[in-house]
């Protein structure tokens, strides 16, 4: 075995002792300049540990360099995995550095090295979970109709309302826009309640009671649009798998996996089914 087929089998070959080996180590070294990203934007660490922390960053940097370039020069495709969703953030989350020497600031991007970490799910073999991502997926989009008429609702009411208090209130307690007023709807709506505006009048105080009592069913509606669409594509994923099931049977003599309907004959003994 030459050394790209090696090296291939290293950083590509995820089942190998070697790979899983690898991908563990990157995993570590991802985590590790997420860290170092983090304490880096504290202003105080930043002041009095900056050497430091840059000395860790160029670290972090050159290993994933060298890996980026490794990754090019053994893969089958170089050029599918340099456009390939993850060759993009390999690149996006090492150039950063580099490009921080003659553009200050740069190095804030290196907080796309986040979505590095999605290779674990490839690594400790977790795509199964994403079976029942796809479900929620479905459901959604099966209820997107319900979902579009409950948001125009919403913006409605929010329009609505946000233009009353804007009348109501004006710009001398803070409604000084219906946009600005909007907004203050919204955080009312969702239950969020900032405080950074707030109503004065007792007309304005009861519409805002009220506008509260509407956000608790605004919460309310929309987690029984997606339980109910969840549970039906749940149900119905359940039925396509158990008619998957029913095809496969057992032959009468050997007790090999047989699938009806394709086989007339069982494959490893030859008894007619």
């Amino acid at each position: 075995m030459n050394i790209k087929a090696k090296l291939r089998e290293i950083i590509f070959g995820y089942d190998t002792p070697a790979g899983k080996t690898f991908d563990v180590v990157l995993i570590f070294a991802i985590i590790g300049s997420l860290i170092v990203v983090m304490l880096d934007s504290v202003s105080h660490i930043h002041q009095d540990y900056h050497f430091t922390l840059s000395a860790f960053e160029w670290f972090f940097t050159i290993i994933f360099t060298i890996e980026y370039v490794a990754r090019i020069y053994s893969s089958d495709q170089p050029l599918k995995y340099v456009f390939s969703f993850y060759g993009m953030i390999d690149l996006l989350s090492t150039i950063p550095s580099y490009l921080a020497i003659f553009i200050p600031g740069s190095e804030t991007i290196l907080v796309l090295r986040v979505f590095r970490l999605m290779r674990v799910f490839r690594i400790f073999k977790l795509g199964h979970y994403v079976k029942g991502s796809q479900i929620l997926v479905d459901s959604l989009y099966e209820n997107r109709g319900k979902i579009i008429a409950f948001l125009t609702v919403v913006l409605i009411v929010v329009i609505f309302i946000g233009s009353l208090m804007y009348i109501i209130e004006g710009p001398e307690h803070g409604f000084n826009s219906i946009p600005r007023s909007m907004y203050w709807a919204i955080v009312t709506v969702t239950t969020v309640g900032f405080g950074d505006i707030s109503p004065q009048t007792s007309f304005g105080q009861f519409l805002a009671s009220l506008l509260m009592l509407i956000g608790y069913s605004i919460i309310a509606v929309p987690t029984g649009i997606v339980s109910s669409g969840f549970l039906k594509a749940k149900s119905s994923s359940k039925s396509v798998e158990s008619l998957e099931k029913a095809k496969i049977s057992s032959c009468p003599r050997c007790q090999s996996k047989v699938k009806l309907g394709r086989d007339n004959y069982c494959r490893k003994c030859g008894e007619a089914l």
